[in-house]
């Protein structure tokens, strides 16, 4: 094992995977000459030449569109966006024709292809800035979506997404590069669509996802301190769900609090919310909670966006609720 920042783990899988298959390249805005806005490419230029390590023009659409057109022609794009609030004009591309390609041909085209870049709040960008699009693209079959939190996962699903023969999405996060962990030393891969239970306990299950498990194990921890037992479950894929892992941690904990960067309104905690209550109604104890964004566009003044944004404290307060501690 050795520590590793998670733009090292993330650039690391992709060497690796330009290493072992020349079909493999990346696009994108400041990739190559500027080693990539958050500084994720740094010397892949230098290893691969230009011809693999494309500077783009400001121009998502039409970078997107010529990575599926690669795509659909046996190679395999990686994308980079300098923020998925950007990739807003890459989704006729990446919802129109990469997520339906494949049926639409009748199975002609494969489209394997990655996009990447960061998600979410990133400090005080203000709301068009700091939008979590998990759902929106979940919403949509033909994609999958993954949204790690440790660099050992960032490299296994990253890795496997450049093998995946489907469009995947990677949601990453401008707060998190520099964050570190250990990886394992030598090839590993993480396979798509399975969760990962981090922490195991007995009183109560909370499910999230990305960077705001910074948030959910923060609360557990809060939480032991008055011996509540937290199951804590790292999703890491959103499509598809692992819904049989969360299924058998209700059966043990029959309880549930969902912890989530985004907006309420058709988000991935309702649709968990709806899985679980469909398929073990039985096994709760208590209404499923949730922790999300505020229902606003995400502020710029710094009050605003403690309370906006998910906190220890709202995580805390729900998981006394569920366990009827208090009200």
């Amino acid at each position: 094992m050795r520590e590793v920042q998670i733009r090292e783990a993330i650039r690391e899988a992709m060497v690796e995977e330009m290493r072992r298959d020349e079909s493999v390249f990346l696009m994108g805005e400041e990739v190559a000459e500027y080693n990539g806005a958050y500084k994720v490419s740094k010397g892949m230029l230098d290893e691969f030449g230009p011809k693999r390590v494309i500077d783009t023009p400001i121009a998502e659409l039409g970078f997107a569109g010529i990575a599926v057109g690669a795509a659909m022609n046996g190679l395999r794009p990686i994308v980079e966006f300098m923020t998925w609030n950007f990739a807003i004009l890459a989704a006729d591309q990446i919802i129109n024709h990469a997520a339906k390609m494949y049926q639409m041909s009748g199975g002609q085209y494969n489209v394997p292809i990655v996009f990447r870049g960061p998600n979410g709040t990133a400090g005080q960008l203000a709301a068009t800035h700091s939008q979590s699009f998990e759902a929106m693209y979940a919403h949509v079959p033909g994609l999958k979506v993954i949204t790690p939190y440790t660099p050992k996962d960032f490299k296994g699903l990253m890795k496997s997404a450049i093998r995946d023969n489907d469009p995947v999405l990677i949601m990453e996060s401008e707060k998190m590069y520099g964050n570190k962990g250990e990886i394992p030393d030598g090839e590993y891969l993480i396979p798509i669509g399975k969760a990962d239970v981090v922490r195991e306990g007995t009183d109560v299950t909370i499910v999230s996802f990305g960077k705001v498990m910074e948030v959910a194990h923060k609360a557990a921890d809060e939480l032991a301190k008055e011996d509540v037992s937290v199951e804590l479950i790292d999703l890491r894929t959103i499509r598809p769900m692992d819904i049989p892992t969360i299924i058998e941690s209700i059966k043990k904990t029959n309880r549930l609090v969902v912890v989530e960067e985004s907006w309420p309104i058709a988000s991935i905690s309702s649709e968990i919310a709806y899985t679980v209550q469909r398929e073990a109604f039985d096994y709760l104890d208590a209404p499923v909670k949730r922790v999300t964004l505020s229902d606003t566009p995400f502020p710029f003044a710094k009050p605003l966006i403690d309370n906006s944004y998910p906190s220890v404290e709202k995580t805390v307060k729900l998981v006394k609720e569920v366990l009827y501690i208090e009200k």
